[in-house]
């Protein structure tokens, strides 16, 4: 068995398997073994009910007696198997086990069980789920072990997910190594296939540790080399479009009932300058959340236009889509720009996509708004010369290159993000991108004003969002994150929500979202929010992109304390966008020092390239609290922040190797090279 095998190589997973293995994206056993831990659960001493309940997350151990008899009922054919249970301070909690039947004769008074789950409150009740059971000899054998966590799917288990990676390993050929053996011995890592095992099966937090170390390092090793490879071979590519300067953008600029902010003008400034060489402009606006990235992409559209060539302007959502498509048809008519607009999404019927992919193949229109539709096969553009991508991410290379390899030279490229990145840290990712960066607000913005409460005062955050939306506007909520499974974060967001209705008026119109909405579930609901027809919006997923709602004042976070904080920042940007003071309100449910501390940069600042560097001084390299804030590279496993130090490691190690090697011909790097091909073939990075 090796790395391409199919996992139905593995014992005991058939075609059945198979099918629930693809929607975790496992086709493979190499598929398999990179589907890293999220995270590790440690055994630790069994605590009492009161203890788990004052921490978070609300989960953990407590060493507990049936007090009763259980109780088994069915509903449509869903076992439920119900018992009470007391600590060792005779507080009681309901016990519940979903189709495990069997458990009535076992579980019978008198009896001690160690009990490890989430604890949660009901009403006067405290209540778990399904939790695990173990004697309390045999638990005792497990304290102190590290157990990973995976991120599941429904059909499929942590325990079963890591039974058939440990098979797999145990059955797996020599692997061979991806990494040159001089970085491995200089840099102190194991092999590839030693790092598996660790990464799945720690011994020891060091060693656990250790292989994190090499599979960050690894990821940013081979992002990197691929991006540099890629530039070196395009070194010599055709020329470009050069554009001339025209006077469009400058009556735009002085018709507008705002001025530019001095960074805006900046910006825009280098991109006119980039266009009108002769190389093509390839250009990253890195603006903070609400800086005004939007009018920066409409003069260039402009200055394309108004040259006589089309521009493409491509967006993660169908919903921004729609959104950037309304507000140039407006501006058009406003300003009187030369704009012919048309709109290309996913959703337009098969008629109104026939009549828009005739107007852009026939020049009928120079600015083409839309999603991934825009790289359809038998989309042909007449004079495509500027491509511009909102919040870079969310497309990949091969996406990127298809939409730039639709016009007949190479069309200049813009591409918007809204992660601050520390300058050190972006002078690595983007090395020799042009980047232009827009940190200030615009002045007609009235910056957000922040409060960090603790869990006991929701109510009083209730009552300020009932007054805010009588006042005619609209608030988010981030519903508490939850840790594994489909029906969780389905149960968590509609229980939230349910919870909302009761805490706030009747009149209150509130709908979620989550993650394992259809998209065009999750359009509906977007769009109703943007109209109006939603008051409060839940949801479980950090709503980064996809909408922007002026109206929107109020963003609630809970559990805000389990956030990084560019995180949070990027969240709280989906406020402030309109002329109404905006608020946010981070719920820390942790109530230690350290939260507090973390919590006060984001409740007296709103400069988030201040808030990512102390993110970085505050994380620091190496640590494993926090959620995953890379959303700018989709690293499958590195964090830009947590794992600076291998990033800038990996870095150091390919600037050597480029210097005398630039197209990897040595026979020690060819491994590295064909790494690099495979990445442009298969991998969701973002080469600029």
């Amino acid at each position: 068995m090796n790395l391409a095998s199919p996992i139905t190589d593995i014992k005991g997973i058939g075609e059945k398997s198979a099918k629930i293995f693809n929607k975790l994206n496992i086709a493979t056993v190499g598929d398999l073994l990179t589907h890293f831990p999220k995270d590790y659960k440690t055994f630790e001493e069994p605590r009492t009910l009161a203890q788990i309940l004052g921490e978070t997350p609300q989960s953990g151990s407590f060493l507990g007696t049936v007090s009763a008899a259980p109780a088994l009922k069915y509903v449509r054919k869903l076992a439920i198997l119900t018992l009470v249970v007391r600590d060792m301070q005779q507080n009681s909690v309901r016990v519940t086990f979903f189709n495990m039947p069997y458990l009535k004769n076992s579980l019978q008074p008198g009896q001690q069980y160690v009990f490890y789950g989430t604890v949660y409150e009901k009403g006067s009740l405290i209540c778990m789920d399904h939790p695990k059971l173990y004697k309390p000899a045999e638990y005792r054998k497990l304290m102190g072990s590290l157990q990973p966590v995976y991120s599941l799917t429904k059909g499929i288990s942590n325990d079963t997910l890591s039974k058939y990676i440990r098979l797999a390993l145990k059955e797996l050929e020599p692997v061979k190594e991806f990494l040159p053996e001089e970085i491995i011995q200089e840099r102190g890592f194991d092999h590839y296939a030693d790092t598996l095992i660790k990464i799945h099966m720690p011994q020891s937090l060091p060693e656990m540790i250790a292989a994190r170390k090499r599979l960050s390092y690894e990821e940013f090793f081979f992002f990197i080399m691929a991006m540099k490879y890629k530039r070196f071979l395009e070194a010599d590519e055709e020329t470009g479009i050069p554009f001339i300067q025209v006077a469009d953008t400058k009556r735009l600029i002085e018709s507008l009932p705002y001025q530019l902010t001095g960074s805006q003008k900046k910006a825009w400034e280098e991109i006119e300058q980039d266009m009108m060489c002769e190389n093509p402009a390839n250009r990253l606006i890195q603006g903070d959340v609400g800086s005004g990235k939007t009018i920066i992409a409409i003069l260039s559209l402009l200055m394309c236009a108004a040259n006589g060539y089309q521009g493409a302007l491509m967006a993660p959502t169908e919903v921004l889509a729609v959104q950037h498509f309304e507000l140039i048809r407006e501006m058009t008519k406003k300003y009187k720009l030369p704009f012919q607009p048309v709109l290309l999404v996913g959703s337009l019927t098969a008629k109104a996509k026939r009549e828009a992919y005739a107007k852009i193949a026939d020049g009928d229109c120079n600015v083409i708004v839309g999603t991934h539709a825009l790289i359809q096969e038998g989309l042909t553009y007449q004079k495509l010369a500027l491509v511009i991508t909102d919040e870079q991410h969310r497309f990949g290379v091969k996406q990127r290159d298809t939409l730039s390899g639709k016009g007949e030279k190479r069309p200049h490229t813009l591409v918007m993000s809204a992660t601050p990145i520390p300058r050190s840290l972006a002078i690595i990712l983007y090395g020799d991108l042009a980047v232009s960066t827009i940190p200030e607000l615009p002045g007609n913005r009235l910056p957000i004003k922040n409060c960090v409460i603790q869990k006991n005062d929701r109510d009083k955050a209730y009552r300020f969002i009932e007054k805010e939306v009588a006042s005619g506007h609209q608030v988010y909520v981030i519903c508490p994150m939850v840790e594994s499974g489909v029906m969780d974060e389905l149960e968590n967001v509609t229980d939230y929500s349910e919870l909302l209705r009761q805490k706030l008026s009747p009149q209150i119109r509130v709908d979620y979202l989550h993650g394992k909405m259809r998209p065009a579930q999750k359009n509906e609901i977007m769009t109703a929010f943007a109209e109006h027809r939603i008051d409060v919006l839940v949801s479980t997923t950090v709503i980064e992109v996809g909408i922007n709602v002026p109206n929107a004042t109020v963003m609630l976070v809970e559990n805000a304390d389990r956030f990084g904080l560019a995180a949070l920042h990027q969240i709280r940007g989906r406020v402030g966008r309109g002329s109404a003071q905006s608020y946010c309100i981070f719920i820390d449910t942790k109530e230690s020092r350290t939260s507090r501390q973390r919590l006060d940069i984001l409740n007296h600042s709103n400069d988030g390239f201040f808030i990512a560097n102390e993110d970085l001084k505050q994380r620091g390299p190496g640590d494993l609290t926090g959620t995953l804030q890379s959303g700018d590279f989709c690293f499958k496993f590195a964090d830009i922040y947590a794992d600076s130090d291998m990033l800038m490691a990996a870095s150091e190690d390919i600037g050597k190797i480029m210097k005398t090697d630039p197209l990897l011909n040595e026979e020690t790097h060819i491994i590295c090279k064909r790494r690099c091909q495979k990445y442009f073939e298969e991998q969701y990075i973002d080469v600029l």
